[in-house]
C-alpha cells in the first residue's frame, strides 16, 4: 500500500490474512508515498507487484498516473486501487464497494433519501455508493459550502440531486428523521454537539472508528437505530481489492477473524 502516514494502517492484516488462507505467495507492504511521489515511485516498481492499495494522500495520483480507470473511479475522482495489466495501471475505487457493503450488511436494501456530513473526499465515494443503492437525492451538509465543488462535481456524474445545506442553518435532526440514510465523514470531535440529531436517522454510517466508540456510534446505539462503521466500510473495500489483486473470492470471514484479532491486542 502507498500513502502517508500509513504506519498504524490496519490494511496489512486484512491482506496477509486473506493470501495465507488462499495459498498466495503474496506479501502485502507499506510503502511510505505522498501525492508527488507517486508516478515515480509506482513506474518504479518491478513485475512482482500486482497491484497497490492507495490511501491518502495518494489517491488523486493513483486516478492520474492509471493507464486505465473504472468508471466509478472516474466519478468519485479518485483510486484507492491500482491493478498492474498488461498495458499498465488500471485503477478502481473500492471505498465504494466500502460504502455499499457497510450498509448492505446492516439491512439498508435502499430508499430515495440521503444525508452526507462533509464534502471531502470520502464524501465523493459515499455519493457513488448512494447512487448504486438506488439514493437519488442527497442533502450535503456542510462547514463551508465553498469547498462542496468535488462532492458536486461527483454527484453530477453519477446523477444523484444534491442540496448543499450550511451546517450553522440546518435543522439536523429533523433533517436525520426525513432521511433513509445518512453518513457522517467527519472526525469525530467535530460530531460531539451533532451525535444526538444524527442518530435520528434510520441507519447510520460513520466512516471515523478511531477512537473507539465515536460520539456518533455512541448515540446511534442508544436510539434503536442501525450503525455501520468504519471498520465495516474498511472490511468492504478490502475485499474488492483481494478479488482485484487475486482473481479469487475473498476469504471475508479469515479477514473479519484477522481484524477482529488485530483490534484486541491494540485494545
Amino acid at each position: 500500500m502507498i500513502g502517508s502516514p500509513i504506519k498504524h494502517s490496519l490494511s496489512p492484516v486484512l491482506h496477509n490474512a486473506a493470501y495465507t488462507a488462499l495459498g498466495l505467495d503474496l506479501e502485502y507492504t507499506r510503502l511510505e508515498c505522498t501525492e508527488s511521489e507517486v508516478p515515480a515511485l509506482v513506474s518504479s516498481l518491478g513485475p512482482e507487484w500486482v497491484g497497490l492499495s492507495c490511501t491518502m494522500p495518494t489517491k488523486r495520483a493513483a486516478l492520474a498516473f492509471a493507464s486505465s480507470v473504472t468508471e466509478r473511479a472516474a466519478a468519485v475522482g479518485a483510486a484507492n486501487t491500482l491493478v498492474r495489466t498488461e498495458s499498465g495501471w488500471h485503477a478502481d475505487c473500492t471505498d465504494v464497494d466500502g460504502v455499499v457493503g457497510a450498509l448492505r450488511e446492516k439491512g439498508f436494501s435502499g430508499g430515495s433519501r440521503g444525508v452526507v456530513i462533509g464534502a471531502g473526499g470520502t464524501a465523493t465515494a459515499v455519493l457513488a455508493g448512494f447512487a448504486e443503492m438506488g439514493v437519488s437525492s442527497v442533502s450535503l451538509v456542510v462547514r463551508d459550502p465553498s469547498r462542496a465543488s468535488e462532492a458536486l462535481a461527483t454527484a453530477a456524474r453519477v446523477g444523484v440531486a444534491v442540496d448543499v445545506l450550511t451546517l450553522s442553518s440546518v435543522d439536523l435532526g429533523a433533517l436525520a428523521a426525513a432521511s433513509d440514510v445518512l453518513v457522517s465523514t467527519v472526525p469525530a470531535e467535530a460530531t460531539v454537539p451533532l451525535a444526538f440529531a444524527l442518530a435520528q436517522a434510520p441507519y447510520v454510517l460513520d466512516v471515523i472508528y478511531h477512537p473507539w466508540p465515536t460520539p456518533v456510534a455512541s448515540a446511534v446505539e442508544a436510539s434503536g437505530a442501525r450503525l455501520a462503521t468504519g471498520l465495516d466500510m474498511l472490511l468492504h473495500q478490502a475485499f474488492g481489492q483481494v478479488e482485484q489483486f487475486t482473481g479469487k473470492p475473498a476469504p471475508q470471514e479469515v479477514m473479519r477473524s484477522a481484524l477482529a484479532a488485530e483490534l484486541a491486542t491494540r485494545a
